[in-house]
């Protein structure tokens, strides 16, 4: 079981990792702000029904508000995503599953003169960060149009619409760091 305090800062924490004010939260948990502010500041002790409330609101269990989290979160090789698209190209997500943290580390490879598409533009305040392990890629960021090659690195602002091409005649693996600035929704993967 964790304290008071713990259990506001892990509320609190998760509340703005989904970009939600106390009253967004509040409307989806059907709490009261008061009550929620109290909760979130370690000063109340939520009711039951309040302590199932609340992390409904967020989108996580219960349980996971009242555990004490591992210190050290880890995904085995085996337990990565590789997802197989339409086009040859092949993307892995590298980086644990950690509610309420919307960063991801991604590797693609892309094949040759493969395009991966375009993507929608995220909440402002996204970023993401592209290194190119080996080939060539094109990056276009609304209509910014940048070639890079292996050991190159870029950053954006990703709520700018951007997609990722392979303009060469060898595969391209490339890896992306993205922090998203809103919640996604249950078993809807991110596309790099």
């Amino acid at each position: 079981m964790v304290a008071l305090a713990t259990l506001g800062s892990r509320i609190q924490e998760l509340r703005l990792s989904q970009s939600l004010t106390l009253q967004d939260l509040a409307d989806r948990a059907a709490v009261s702000v008061s009550m929620l502010s109290s909760v979130e500041r370690g000063r109340k002790a939520p009711t039951v029904v309040v302590l199932a409330r609340i992390p409904e609101g967020l989108g996580v269990t219960a349980a996971h508000l009242l555990t004490e989290p591992a210190p050290v979160r880890v995904r085995r090789a085996a337990e990565q995503d590789v997802v197989e698209e339409p086009g040859g190209w092949q993307r892995t997500i590298l980086t644990p599953v950690v509610p309420g943290v919307n960063f991801e580390w991604i590797r693609s490879v892309l094949p040759p003169h493969c395009d991966a598409g375009e993507y929608p533009a995220y909440a402002p305040g996204s970023h993401e960060f592209v290194f190119v392990e080996s080939g060539a890629l094109r990056l276009t960021v609304g209509e910014t149009v940048t070639d890079l090659g292996a050991g190159d690195s870029a950053y954006f602002a990703a709520d700018a619409v951007h997609g990722y091409v392979n303009p060469g005649g060898t595969p391209c693996v490339y890896y992306v760091a993205a922090l998203i600035m809103r919640s996604r929704a249950r078993g809807t993967p991110t596309r790099r």
